[in-house]
């Protein structure tokens, strides 16, 4: 019984021991066939085929062609090297991700991921350049024009020192909050960074000067700004005060304009704030009006809702001012 069990065990490992060097065999078989096999041509996808900002195929192919790879056509498939591809195509800014492959047709697949940017950053210098999320560099192409925000007095011309690093990370929250909300994407026109490493904003829609304060709570300080706007601001008027600041917590404090708001610019600038949330309302269904930058998730708790807002009828102005002209003349 025990002859029988030890034979039983022996022809059992000796069988397994058969099964993996056949597959072996032909896994070798199969590597070997492969490269010996002929490249069939080369294939370019660029952000799963969906919408390319920057780059272009051919400048891609030419990037390869330069560094010798070129004619790749009927070459064999073992003298490629998909390593050194990689990083020659990584050299180019716009690139954040790619994966070089050879499918079951020998065709040589390169799939690329483009960086998508947040901002366009104004150095002291003069210098212009454009982040990512991620916060890294990008120079400013030539054929590709799209709206992004501006920060202006930036100290170095290269983002992402480490002894900028509280500031950076301050322009990167920003500039994620302003491309994903419609509202302050369209109001905030340009954020000057001064030297204290406090930010100053220039509304679309006003002349007075947004004193933000540093870039921490800016949820909270946007939150405020638009409380402000909503039922302050819709009543009296961009044009009556010359500064609003943010820096104090939890407060708005508003600088007065002197002299006389007439009734008229009053009236226009109620009209104004309006229809500015209205676009705003109109514009959180298609995204891409505003950005050409993917939305990033937007944080429901602190951020202020733009839907369920009760806004007056566009004539209920109209109709408010042509009452209180017929007082007038009635007095």
């Amino acid at each position: 019984m025990n002859v029988k069990a030890k034979l039983i065990r022996i022809f059992t490992v000796m069988g397994w021991g058969l099964l993996g060097a056949a597959g072996l065999a032909i896994l070798i078989a199969a590597i070997n066939s492969k490269n010996s096999s002929v490249c069939q041509g080369m294939a370019v996808e660029i952000n799963d085929g969906g919408k390319i900002l920057f780059l272009n195929k051919k400048d891609l192919r030419t990037e390869l062609e330069k560094e010798g790879f070129k004619d790749i056509k009927d070459k064999k498939v073992a003298s490629f090297d998909l390593l050194k591809m990689e990083n020659i195509l990584r050299r180019n800014a716009w690139i954040r991700d790619v994966q070089l492959y050879f499918d079951n047709n020998q065709t040589l697949k390169i799939r690329i991921q483009e960086r998508q940017p947040v901002a366009r950053m104004f150095a002291v210098s003069g210098n212009s350049f454009l982040i990512d999320s991620a916060g890294v560099q990008m120079p400013v192409p030539d054929r590709t024009v799209f709206r992004l925000p501006v920060f202006t007095g930036y100290p170095q011309d290269r983002f992402g020192l480490k002894r900028d690093s509280a500031l950076n990370r301050q322009v990167l929250n920003l500039a994620i909050f302003l491309n994903q909300d419609p509202f302050w994407s369209g109001q905030i026109q340009e954020v000057n960074i001064h030297g204290a490493r406090t930010f100053h904003m220039t509304p679309l829609i006003g002349n007075q000067v947004i004193e933000f304060g540093d870039g921490n709570d800016y949820e909270n300080k946007f939150h405020r700004l638009y409380v402000f706007y909503k039922t302050v601001m819709s009543q009296t008027g961009f044009e009556k005060y010359t500064a609003i600041k943010l820096s104090y917590s939890n407060q708005v404090i508003a600088t007065r304009k002197e002299g006389i708001i007439s009734r008229a610019d009053s009236i226009q600038a109620r009209k104004n704030v309006m229809e500015m949330i209205r676009m705003a309302q109109k514009m959180q269904t298609d995204t891409g009006i505003i950005r050409e930058v993917k939305p990033l998730e937007r944080n429901t708790v602190t951020e202020q809702t733009l839907q369920g807002l009760d806004l007056p009828e566009e004539n209920e102005n109209q109709t408010e001012t042509n009452s209180k002209h017929q007082k007038q003349q009635q007095k």
